[in-house]
């Protein structure tokens, strides 16, 4: 009988409706990191010009979704300020913007406009999600986001490989923004595959091995820990998968091992970048240092490039402090790092509290995996998990849940109709 009434149609809510922007808007935030290195290496642009592309590119997309979604909203903005979530976002945006009125940056004008730019993906996801339906939307944009990743992987693999054999361009394109990228499309694509929204499994490996190849060490090891621990943790997997799973990689390894080995020389053997962490000890000596120098308040948005000395023989010029905790330290000050841990925790909450296992679990490691990632690794404007995502996350396991609750709702009120027929 119970199954009579899931295959009826009277019964059943209307599938999450798709969006076609949604999904151009995940394309691309996923693109959009190669466009300063085609500027410079292809059009024999400069940096600054690859930049200001990519900002107004984001810009427009801004405006094209703001004209796409006017009409009536089928959720407010006061609704998505229910979850704690969005509202330490929030915050982090208006005190961010504050601080750049003591913030040291080199450029006053070039930081609002990064700012504007980080704000604009906020909106950009926001108004992508209050006009229409989260959950179809959120899922469209992932894909857009995953198939965008994967044009990016393909340049990656085209292009000659590093000096010491990594993928990408050191100045403009770099194998930690790669492996980064691949990172996330991987659990985009797992939890698309978890919710039966296509054949996104050769996605999801093309993403596993070009993060493999980019030999990012970090985001290698954040993500092996990560993916760890859900194959343990995920009760949905048969014993017969783990042990398939586990096999594969070790497979994978063994094909990877002579590149592996390569590498490992040339890092042991190329100045004392293996004793200094590839240089990232001195910077975080620095910047702990600088950062007790105003505790409270912080430096201020945008406040390390061009400012802060550069470092080591070959006078690398940081962009950020390559640890989370410690760049929102000396940007934002004590508050800078209790903003952080309200982002993460409030995120960890919700999907702790709204989501529903196999796909809680997608999204658990993805934490996990920009937390172990932060101990080495930070970015110089946004966080590791950017804001947009905290808020695409945010609103898709609360629609999920409501949409769960309605369905369970709408069964429940037919059953005994159908029971009486």
């Amino acid at each position: 009988m119970a199954d009579t009434v899931i295959r009826d149609s009277s019964v059943e809510l209307m599938p999450p409706e798709g969006s076609l922007m949604a999904f151009v808007a995940g394309f691309f935030l996923a693109t959009r990191i190669v466009l300063v290195f085609l500027a410079v290496r292809v059009l024999g642009a400069d940096a600054r010009t690859g930049a200001e592309a990519s900002l107004a590119l984001g810009f427009l997309l801004l405006i094209v979704v703001g004209f796409h979604s006017l009409g009536d909203a089928k959720r407010s903005f006061g609704s998505m300020l229910r979850l704690p979530s969005i509202r330490w976002v929030m915050l982090f945006l208006a005190v961010s913007c504050c601080s750049l009125a003591w913030s040291r940056t080199v450029s006053l004008p070039s930081s609002i406009v990064f700012w504007c730019g980080m704000a604009a993906d906020v909106a950009i996801v926001v108004l992508l999600l209050r006009a229409g339906s989260v959950v179809g939307r959120a899922r469209s944009l992932m894909k857009g986001f995953v198939i965008g990743a994967c044009c990016i992987a393909l340049i990656a693999w085209i292009m000659p490989a590093q000096a010491d054999l990594r993928l990408g361009d050191e100045d403009f394109f770099n194998t930690n923004q790669i492996g980064n990228l691949c990172a996330f499309a991987f659990f985009w694509a797992q939890y698309l595959m978890r919710r039966k929204e296509g054949k996104w499994g050769w996605a999801a490996l093309f993403m596993a091995l070009t993060l493999l190849r980019s030999l990012s060490k970090t985001t290698l090891v954040a993500f092996v820990l990560s993916q760890s621990f859900l194959v343990i943790q995920d009760r949905s997997l048969s014993r017969r998968t783990k042990i398939l799973l586990t096999t594969a990689v070790m497979l994978i390894v063994v094909i990877f091992w002579g590149l592996f080995e390569a590498y490992y020389d040339i890092y042991t053997t190329a100045g004392n970048q293996a004793e200094t962490l590839t240089g990232r000890t001195a910077i975080w000596l620095y910047v702990a240092d600088e950062s007790v120098q105003s505790p409270w308040i912080g430096h201020g948005f945008d406040s390390m490039w061009k400012v802060v000395p550069p470092f080591g023989s070959d006078a690398f010029e940081a962009r950020h402090a390559e640890n989370e905790v410690l760049q929102q330290f000396y940007a934002y000050g004590v508050g800078g790092v209790v903003m952080l841990v309200g982002l993460y925790w409030s995120l960890y909450a919700t999907i702790r509290k709204r989501s529903r296992a196999p796909v809680k679990i997608v999204f658990v490691s993805m934490l996990l995996f920009i937390v172990i990632r932060g101990l080495a690794e930070a970015e110089p404007f946004d966080l590791l998990l950017p804001l947009w995502a905290i808020v695409l996350i945010s609103l898709l396991v609360d629609a999920e849940e409501t949409m769960t609750e309605e369905n369970t709702a709408v069964y429940s009120q037919q059953l005994p109709q159908h029971a009486a027929s």
